[in-house]
């Protein structure tokens, strides 16, 4: 009974955490609530986009009465805005307002607001907060999806290593062992993979840039490294509770919150921090 509410209370946790970092990330869908003819309307506004996906925003609003436009540039560009207009797609799967937007290289980013016309009034969105899209390359799903479950079953690992270490628990040792060996792979092995698909950079952490996905993924596994290896002939469980909470605060910061950017000005592949994703 104690085992079972120890991988309840892990799953839950780790499920928890995944969640809030899926939602809270820079690059998740905005949403924002339009009062339109009356009517509210719930549009997610994207920002991210794959190179092989159509660049361009959509609207889901089905009130063809609507006119609306969408202001854009290259993030943190010195230029001007651009204009273009929202259609309203007649496509089956596609019945709401899209614009398009010039596609950039991976790691480019483009800022945006939107103005939305109904019969009352006009009315800027964003404006002074305008949403940031980044554009990655593709990654196979051959290497995301085991970079994901890895990730996953590793967090959950951890977190009842941790659990079991907080009770004195016999075998913390032997998931804690699991657990770095699964981050390994997951985080050190199939992390770098993914960016380069995603930003033709194996590694921009430590000591070659300030990638916080790349950096937070070497601070956790750095406690448990040492944490497996503090009870490798010894009990000592605080290291591994340490561990475990560290990895935790590590998996709940959202990923791309101070990740890859194309520098417009120098064309070089940077890191920079977008402040406006809540």
């Amino acid at each position: 009974m104690k085992k079972f509410i120890l991988w309840f209370l892990a799953f839950l946790i780790t499920i928890s955490a995944a969640v809030y970092q899926r939602m809270t990330g820079p690059t998740y869908p905005k949403k924002l609530i339009l009062t339109l003819n009356d009517t509210l309307h719930e549009v997610k506004l994207v920002r991210s986009l794959s190179l092989n996906e159509k660049p361009e925003v959509r609207l889901n609003i089905n009130d063809t009465t609507v006119r609306a436009k969408l202001f854009f540039k290259r993030f943190k560009a010195d230029e001007e805005y651009q204009v273009e207009n929202f259609l309203y797609g007649a496509d089956p799967k596609h019945k709401d307002f899209y614009a398009a937007v010039p596609q950039q290289p991976a790691a480019g980013k483009l800022q945006y607001y939107i103005e939305v016309t109904d019969s009352k009034t006009t009315r800027s969105y964003l404006k002074e907060t305008p949403v940031v899209i980044r554009f990655k390359g593709d990654v196979p799903a051959f290497v995301l999806i085991p970079h994901i479950l890895l990730m996953f079953i590793a967090m959950l690992f951890s977190t009842l290593a941790g659990l079991m270490a907080v009770i004195k628990y016999p075998l913390y040792k032997k998931y804690a062992l699991w657990t770095l060996i699964l981050f390994i792979a997951g985080g050190m092995v199939l992390g770098p993979v993914v960016q380069y698909f995603a930003f033709s950079n194996f590694w921009t952490g430590v000591p070659f840039g300030w990638d916080l996905t790349d950096n937070k993924t070497l601070i956790a596994l750095i406690f448990w490294i040492l944490a497996v290896a503090m009870n490798r002939k010894n009990e000592k469980p605080i290291y591994t509770v340490l561990a475990a909470i560290v990895l935790l605060l590590v998996f709940s910061i959202p990923h791309s919150l101070f990740g890859s950017e194309l520098n417009v000005s120098t064309g070089q592949v940077t890191q920079g921090i977008i402040l406006n994703f809540f």
